[in-house]
């Protein structure tokens, strides 16, 4: 199975209560921090550490971001290439991704940086495709309100195009270096690219020789029918929020279609559902662990502070007990079928807006495997085995404990049981996915 440890630059997981678990380290401004998780996780053979990101902090509720300063619900993201820089340094295997906005970034930018990435990792590097979500971000580029969701992804697929162009400027062999001759490259092998759309313009050829993997590797996580699109075209890795097994075979098998509808091996693309692991020496120390980070450690406001952020919808002008109405997910205009998504986890039709906040305290609809190392591993092996997914994408209760207990115990068993590697056996992220090089 694949395995991709997610990660935040900042003071928190998805789980907004995470920096105040007892055993978490609170060096998230150093660099130690994140490379030793990423050695932890390069230890158990991961196939890729990635991070999320935003470009704002959470201010849709209350129009204020007084309370996700006040509750620590992810006030703060750290440049990541900076971050990723440190990390490629310190580990030699493990593939390296960071998020970038096609709403608020330009392709040739991006395509450079990843480009560098990949060589300086040596094949290692992957782009977290992300469209953004709300006006905070618009703001902070200088716009009042975030774009509509069909013109996010019209923009979107224009910024792919130009973006692989620019990495398939320069062909594999367009470097000579002859130190006799002269030449350093063969200009017929490196070409402008004169892309012109809707959306961007761009001359070309990129900065930056073809990089090791090609291209870097894509993740895209897509709910709508739209975003399953998209990564049906572009994505090598797509990870899901699907609450259930029944509801994540479903997923799996309509995304593998969409990927076959749009010319492409359903093979060639790992589909990864993000989930938590707490895994305890027994069944009952799993369980209470559990339930100290659920309900222990989060301020419902903080909850509430991130849910307004994803969903570009105003929490605070509700009590707590106002029940979540069709008119308030009409008018979001954040993630398409989240709502949805939280009404099948908690298994009935009328949810309050304190019902939303506790259950989105991990702001993850995905499943959590809770136990001993055995019964996580039986967890796991269903979902991997019953046609619902190609591996996982784990997000942490808390950092670095969460992934340190994971590499202890669980990834001995799942090594044990044959579904999981013992070593890598290749050097580039492609190489460890068993993806074809572009």
């Amino acid at each position: 199975m694949t395995l991709v440890g997610f990660m935040q630059a900042g003071n928190v997981t998805v789980y907004s209560g995470s920096w105040r678990y007892p055993s978490a380290e609170l060096g998230f401004l150093t660099l130690d921090y994140y490379t030793k998780i990423a050695r932890t996780l390069e230890e158990g053979t991961f196939d890729l550490v990635f991070f999320d990101d935003r470009l704002a902090m959470p201010g849709v509720y209350g129009n204020s971001v007084a309370d996700a300063v006040r509750y620590g619900a992810r006030p703060v993201k750290l440049d990541l290439t900076a971050v990723l820089g440190g990390i490629i340094g310190a580990t030699s295997r493990i593939g390296v991704g960071a998020t970038y906005s096609t709403t608020y970034y330009d392709p040739f930018h991006v395509a450079r940086t990843f480009a560098t990435l990949d060589h300086l990792s040596g094949g290692r590097a992957a782009w977290n495709v992300v469209t953004s979500v709300n006006d905070s971000e618009a703001q902070n580029f200088g716009l009042e309100q975030h774009l509509g969701h069909d013109e996010r992804y019209d923009r979107a697929e224009e910024f792919l195009q130009a973006v692989t162009a620019l990495w398939d400027s320069w062909a594999d062999d367009a470097l000579v270096l002859d130190r006799v001759s002269g030449e350093f490259a063969d200009p017929a092998k490196v070409r402008e690219i004169n892309f012109e759309g809707k959306w961007f313009k761009v001359r070309g050829p990129l900065t930056v020789p073809r990089t090791p993997q090609g291209r870097p590797a894509l993740l895209q996580a897509g709910s709508s029918g739209r975003g399953r699109e998209f990564a049906a075209e572009w994505a090598d890795l797509i990870f899901t929020g699907d609450p259930g097994l029944d509801v994540a075979r479903r997923h799996y098998a309509d995304q593998r279609s969409r990927i076959a509808a749009a010319g492409r091996d359903p093979d060639s693309v790992k589909i990864l559902p993000m989930a938590y692991v707490v895994v305890g020496e027994t069944q009952l120390i799993a369980e209470e662990k559990e339930r100290l980070f659920l309900d222990s450690y989060v301020h419902p406001v903080a909850s509430l502070a991130l849910l307004s952020e994803v969903l570009n919808y105003d929490f605070a002008r509700h009590d707590l007990d106002d029940p979540v109405t069709d008119a308030m997910v009409e008018a979001s205009s954040g993630i398409r079928g989240l709502f949805e998504g939280v009404r099948r986890h908690l298994g009935r039709d009328e949810v309050t807006v304190r019902d939303l906040a506790a259950h989105r305290a991990t702001l993850l609809q995905g499943p959590r495997f809770v136990g001993t190392a055995d019964r996580v591993a039986d967890q796991m092996q269903e979902w991997f085995s019953g046609g619902a997914c190609d591996g996982f994408v784990l997000a942490a209760t808390h950092l670095p404990g969460a992934f340190e207990e994971f590499v202890r115990m669980v990834v001995p068993v799942l090594r044990a049981r044959g579904v999981f590697r013992t070593e890598y056996t290749g050097t580039t992220l492609r190489e460890h996915l068993g993806l074809p090089r572009p």
